[in-house]
């Protein structure tokens, strides 16, 4: 296995091999699910004033308790222009701004008002500053709320537009092409006939990619032809250009061969994971070209690993890796071999839970699972119970 590159090492020479796509501008709809191009600075102070975070009366604390009269009101956007002095109060609305000289709100249902005059009918507030939300409390202007390159959620977005912001820099759609290659494959939904297989890698990793930044061009299928296969890189204009199948060493594996042919030049070959040990790097002019392997679960796992990271990277992320957890094995496990493992499997009550067999060609298994157990190289058994690594998929 000495030939065979760690997944770590492969991983970062992969992202190696392109720096981010150019950046634009695009309005808040647009921009969740995208990568922050620049740090987010608030342009405002959240909340801009002192706010109320209750309806009832702005007033003094000192004046608690004692007969007050009420001298105006202040609504959300209508705040009330004069100030509170001693013996006043103004009648507030939660989100009005609290007028110059309150300091406290007493909340109506504590309050028994007879015309404009208010007295205390509860316990009232203890403290000075009592149901008010401060100016700033959730940011000051110049304030950094985003990080750059950070993965802009609902959440996100919506503090985005609360700091001032209509649009956001980002970086643009990262254009990916997919070709599968195979004599025996024919598109999917079509009949398939003695040797021939529906083509189910390019429609599964179009879905793997749904949720990024993408757009994804269908390069189709091509056949085990290196002229064909040639023609195929040379007449696509992508930044990724992914390949299933025809990444080995059998006489039909022609995507390397194919590679060089078109100009292309070729950075990584074999890695020392199981399953999707023919995975391969390079690049064709200005695109990274990725080259997975032809069955189905093997092309899944390395593009959650390879593809996927690269997508978010060349989208400007941070932190383009999928995260890890970690949860108790409802079986044993035995010792691993010199490749890292990537066992399908379903999280249940009882923990992670294996399927029995781990063929790369069982989408049925794969459809069923929602968690890749990640066995390190050289792992020694472990028992149930025991807590593994693993990655969520959907």
């Amino acid at each position: 296995m000495a030939d065979l590159l760690p997944v770590a090492e492969a991983q970062a020479r992969l992202l190696a091999l392109a720096p981010a796509v150019a950046v634009e501008t695009v309005p808040l709809a647009q921009a969740v699910g995208r990568w922050t191009a620049a740090p987010v600075i608030a342009a405002r102070d959240q909340p801009f004033a002192d706010l109320s975070a209750m309806d009832g009366y702005a007033l003094r604390f000192a004046d608690l308790g004692q007969p007050l009269k009420v001298v105006g009101e202040s609504a959300a956007g209508k705040g009330f222009l004069g100030s509170v002095a001693a013996g006043e109060a103004v009648r507030i609305f939660t989100g009005a701004p609290v007028p110059d000289g309150a300091d406290t709100i007493l909340v109506q249902e504590e309050a028994a008002r007879d015309g404009d005059g208010l007295a205390l009918s509860g316990k009232g507030p203890l403290r000075i500053g009592a149901h008010i939300r401060p100016r700033a409390q959730d940011f000051a202007a110049g304030a950094e709320i985003i990080s750059g390159g950070a993965h802009l959620t609902p959440a996100m977005i919506g503090l985005a537009a609360a700091a001032g912001y209509g649009a956001l820099p980002v970086r643009r759609a990262v254009r990916v092409a997919i070709l599968s290659t195979g004599d025996e494959l024919v598109p999917a939904g079509a009949p398939a006939s003695g040797a021939q297989l529906p083509s189910s890698n390019a429609p599964m990793l179009a879905a793997l990619l749904a949720d990024l930044p993408v757009t994804v061009l269908d390069g189709g299928i091509v056949r085990d032809d290196l002229a064909a296969m040639t023609a195929a890189f040379t007449a696509l204009d992508a930044d990724v250009i992914v390949t299933t199948g025809g990444a080995s060493v059998g006489d039909h594996d022609l995507v390397r061969p194919a590679l060089l042919a078109a100009g292309g030049s070729l950075d990584f070959w074999k890695i020392a994971m199981r399953p999707g040990k023919p995975l391969l790097a390079g690049r064709l002019g200005g695109a990274v070209v990725l080259g997975l392997p032809g069955n189905p679960v093997s092309a899944f796992v390395t593009a959650t690993l390879f593809l996927r990271p690269l997508i978010a990277h060349l989208s400007g992320a941070a932190d383009p890796f999928p995260r890890r957890l970690s949860a108790p094995l409802a079986h044993p496990l035995p010792a691993n071999g010199p490749r890292e493992d990537y066992m399908r499997a379903r999280l249940t009550s009882a923990g992670l839970d294996a399927w029995p067999v781990q063929d790369s060609g069982m989408l049925a298994a794969l459809a069923g699972s929602d968690a890749l157990i990640v066995r390190p190289v050289h792992a020694p058994p472990v028992a149930a119970g025991d807590l593994a690594e693993y990655l969520p998929i959907a």
